[in-house]
């Protein structure tokens, strides 16, 4: 959920936007987040700090100072890192990325100054914009309307006054993965200690759109200059894989001690025109409320239901693992996870081991069908093993009467 928060400082229509990105394990990536919006009379924007409008619009009725924008529909994007210092704002110029909540709540915020002209002379004057919009950075949110709210109050550098805005309303946007995408972005597949059978993705998991336009991972178009540069329309080199996912995320069942069992996770990006910075796994299994060490990966429990703690989010360690590089051979990333054993619910039967649900980057990612997963082999060592036992019973009562 992305919450915006717009509030006028004083009688020139001086505005200030601020975003939160209250998503506990989905962000914003590149390129970025755009906002726009509809205004409601003919406002026009003279001036931004720590954004500015992608197109500045027909401005021909004015002269001399020409406002930044005039279109009824704008378009705002953040600035890219190291912009002026006199273009700057607080919590800006980050190329429109925003953290998880979860992650790292300080830069899961982002902000900009803008100033408003032909808005009106009063708070009653003044209407509010409408049909709000955010791509982050494609399709998946839809936003609500804006909605008045107490106004901002500030402190001064002292802390002993305090003065408030002229007027503040929020607007909250939700995510829907339905909305951003018809098919899956990501697959998980299964292996154990215990069976040598390796239980993939499903077949066109995320589905076969791009199967003509996929690589293999020895073509030498691979050494072209430039062929992992992102296109404007981001749109995927994928490797060709029978599931045609940009990732895939693996759960192996390690090892099983007597107190403890052991898994080991690795995500694979199979998309020669992306990486992912600041990325998150969201893990939901029973087993999970007693982590005993998770290595070289970052963890947190995530408690949607205080009562339940069974969903977990992993992500990389900063300037360690915290970018996942494009496909080859460095697009991969993997970690260990030690779990201290619940003997009243731990078993390996019936894919009991294996997560319930899988995130990357907020999206859910397509499991194997139930019935493919891993099975413990049949039972026949431990019959051998009693039948063998009742014989040596058997031989030793014999002796004994004879």
């Amino acid at each position: 959920m992305e919450w915006i928060t717009m509030f006028f400082l004083q009688i020139i229509w001086q505005a200030v936007v601020t975003m939160n990105n209250f998503q506990m394990y989905r962000h914003i990536m590149s390129p970025g987040w755009s906002l726009g919006w509809t205004w409601a009379k003919k406002e026009v924007i003279w001036s931004m700090v720590g954004a500015q409008a992608t197109e500045q619009g027909d401005c021909s009725k004015f002269k001399g100072n020409v406002p930044h924008c005039c279109q009824k529909n704008p378009t705002i994007v953040d600035l890219l890192p190291g912009v002026p210092y006199n273009q700057q704002f607080s919590n800006c110029c980050k190329g429109g990325v925003l953290a998880a909540w979860g992650q790292d709540p300080t830069a899961a915020v982002s902000a900009f100054q803008v100033s408003v002209g032909l808005a009106g002379t009063s708070n009653k004057t003044v209407k509010l914009p409408k049909n709000f919009t955010l791509l982050g950075p494609g399709p998946g949110y839809t936003c609500g309307p804006a909605k008045v709210v107490p106004s901002t109050v500030f402190l001064t550098s002292d802390r002993r006054r305090k003065t408030q805005a002229l007027m503040t309303w929020n607007v909250t946007c939700t995510y829907s993965q339905f909305l951003a995408r018809k098919n899956p972005s990501c697959c998980v597949s299964f292996s154990s200690f215990y069976n040598e059978t390796i239980t993939p993705c499903p077949t066109c998991a995320c589905g076969c759109q791009n199967k003509h336009n996929c690589v293999k991972s020895n073509s030498k178009i691979l050494q072209v200059k430039g062929i992992n540069t992102p296109r404007k329309d981001n749109s995927p080199l994928l490797q060709c894989t029978h599931h045609m996912c940009p990732i895939r995320v693996h759960w192996h069942v390690k090892l099983n001690y007597k107190d403890y069992w052991r898994v080991k996770i690795a995500v694979t990006n199979f998309n020669y025109r992306m990486n992912h910075t600041l990325w998150s796994l969201v893990v939901q299994h029973p087993n999970l409320n007693n982590v005993t060490q998770v290595f070289s990966f970052d963890y947190k429990p995530l408690l949607p239901y205080e009562s339940i703690n069974d969903t977990g989010m992993f992500y990389g360690m900063k300037f360690y693992n915290d970018l996942l590089m494009e496909a080859g051979p460095l697009g991969n990333i993997q970690s260990e996870l030690l779990l201290r054993k619940d003997k009243n619910t731990f078993t390996l039967k019936q894919g009991w081991a294996f997560p319930r649900k899988v995130y990357f980057n907020g999206d859910e990612c397509m499991l194997p069908p139930p019935d493919t997963y891993p099975f413990l082999p049949s039972s026949a060592p431990n019959n051998l093993f009693a039948l063998s036992t009742l014989i040596c019973s058997l031989l030793f009562l014999l002796i004994s009467l004879w």
